[in-house]
């Protein structure tokens, strides 16, 4: 009896399943390469354009606003690195834990093994194993103890192959360690030379604010042109608007006026009039029925056109196309101070500089409801239902008013910045009246 319980507790102790642990993610980690791509195509494209401005004698607002951009695109391929780093750190802790825990394992099922190698030693003889058999006490239970016997064999043999997987597997994790501390010495020297690399951009752009500080002069010539062309822009712009929101409310009450006026509401029913037809009868308990008048409009431009063109526009907001290729923003929207000096001002859209020639296309489908001029350069004003966009500084404009436009299409060229080192164009977006920042709409 002795015999046959040492024999089930082997049986019942020895063998757990394997389950490794999974160091990581792999969807964090595709997303940390996907963002250090973007990253890393965003400075080449930033560099690109910088190149072009870089050698340039006389300091522009240009070149500072593109360091600026190129040091926030540094910060973040820094922070992604170090985000790397620490999903590495992850990594390699758990993968630790795992290999403590599978050596613990393996010196769990050794310590086994040895334990029934020695009792088959001790009882190796073949007078044991008969004696075992033989002492049951019927055929059936010698039929079930060879039975056991035989499973037992099978069992020391699955303690070797798990012992042998075990230890495989520990070799296995320890090679990936080795993997991980490589890659983890990249980063690291990846991020020296990164950090490395935006401490000398920002020394480039501390430069070039030294520079413009020596040219506050010009600048606040420049700064001064543009609040007054802005303001001039801006007033046109508002009485562009101002009358397209006059016309639509004034189509708008007419056709509610027409609707009313061929559709009139029946207040008395003459077959159930108790004054014409005394022999019908009224319940005294059933309220009058008011004639409805139609309501006002709640919102101006609320054709059926312009609904869909208010949900297009909202449902493209941060996938609108830029109104020109291989630009960056020299000046963004609303209140602005230019680094090193203490010239500010205010902008009523941003400012976008690129090559002089570039073609200017519109952000989305629309009307254009005006082309003017404002001395310098032309403006064209589409709208997009409720939404209305100007694209100023162009020339060679090839719209007209009451022209439809596209999504992408051309409706001019770029003309040359204050300065004429450039090309630039302004973008203002509004919704109706008021002036909205036009880059969270934008692509990015």
């Amino acid at each position: 009896m002795r015999k046959k319980a040492f024999f089930s507790l082997l049986l019942l102790s020895g063998i757990f399943a394997l389950l490794p642990a999974q160091p990581g993610t792999t969807t964090d980690k595709a997303q940390l390469e996907k963002e250090r791509k973007e990253i890393q195509k965003e400075l080449q494209e930033i560099q690109a354009v910088y190149n072009k401005v870089k050698g340039q004698t006389k300091q522009s607002l240009g070149q500072l606003s593109i360091l600026k951009r190129k040091i926030d695109v540094q910060e973040k391929y820094i922070s992604n690195i170090n985000k790397e780093l620490r999903s590495i750190d992850d990594d390699i802790y758990l993968s630790n834990l795992e290999i403590y825990r599978l050596q613990k394992q393996v010196d769990t099922l050794k310590a086994q093994y040895a334990r029934t190698v020695v009792y088959a030693y001790k009882n190796r003889s073949s007078y044991d194993y008969l004696n075992f058999i033989f002492s049951a006490n019927s055929f059936n239970d010698a039929v079930r103890r060879i039975s056991y016997l035989k499973r037992y064999r099978e069992y020391r043999e699955k303690q070797v192959a798990t012992i042998l997987e075990t230890q495989q597997l520990i070799t296995q994790r320890k090679q990936q360690q080795e993997g991980r501390k490589e890659k983890k010495n990249e980063a690291l020297d990846n991020q020296v030379k990164q950090v490395q690399e935006l401490a000398v951009q920002k020394k480039e752009k501390d430069a070039v604010v030294s520079k413009l500080k020596s040219q506050e002069k010009d600048l606040k010539k420049q700064i001064t042109a543009k609040q007054k062309r802005d303001k001039q822009l801006q007033g046109s712009i508002n009485a562009i608007v101002k009358k397209e929101i006059d016309d639509a409310r004034k189509a708008a009450e007419k056709k509610a006026a027409d609707e009313k006026k061929n559709n009139p509401t029946v207040t008395t029913n003459p077959t159930t009039n108790p004054a014409t037809n005394p022999g019908t009868t009224t319940n005294p308990t059933t309220p009058r029925v008011k004639p409805t008048t139609p309501a006002k409009p709640t919102v101006v431009f609320n054709t059926d056109a312009d609904i869909k063109l208010n949900a297009g526009f909202e449902g493209n907001r941060g996938r609108l196309p830029w109104p020109v290729d291989n630009g960056y923003v020299k000046i963004h929207f609303g209140s602005y101070a230019i680094e090193g000096t203490l010239l500010k001002g205010d902008n009523p859209g941003i400012t976008i500089s690129t090559q002089v020639g570039n073609a200017v296309k519109s952000v989305f489908d629309g009307e254009v409801v005006a082309v003017f001029n404002l001395g310098d350069g032309m403006a064209v004003t589409i709208r997009h239902g409720k939404y209305f966009t100007t694209y100023s500084n162009l020339t060679g404009v090839g719209v007209s008013k009451g022209a439809t436009v596209k999504t992408g299409q051309a409706i001019g060229k770029a003309g040359k910045d204050d300065d004429g080192t450039s090309g630039q164009i302004d973008f203002i977006l509004m919704i109706e009246t008021r002036n909205v920042n036009p880059e969270p709409w934008l692509r990015k």
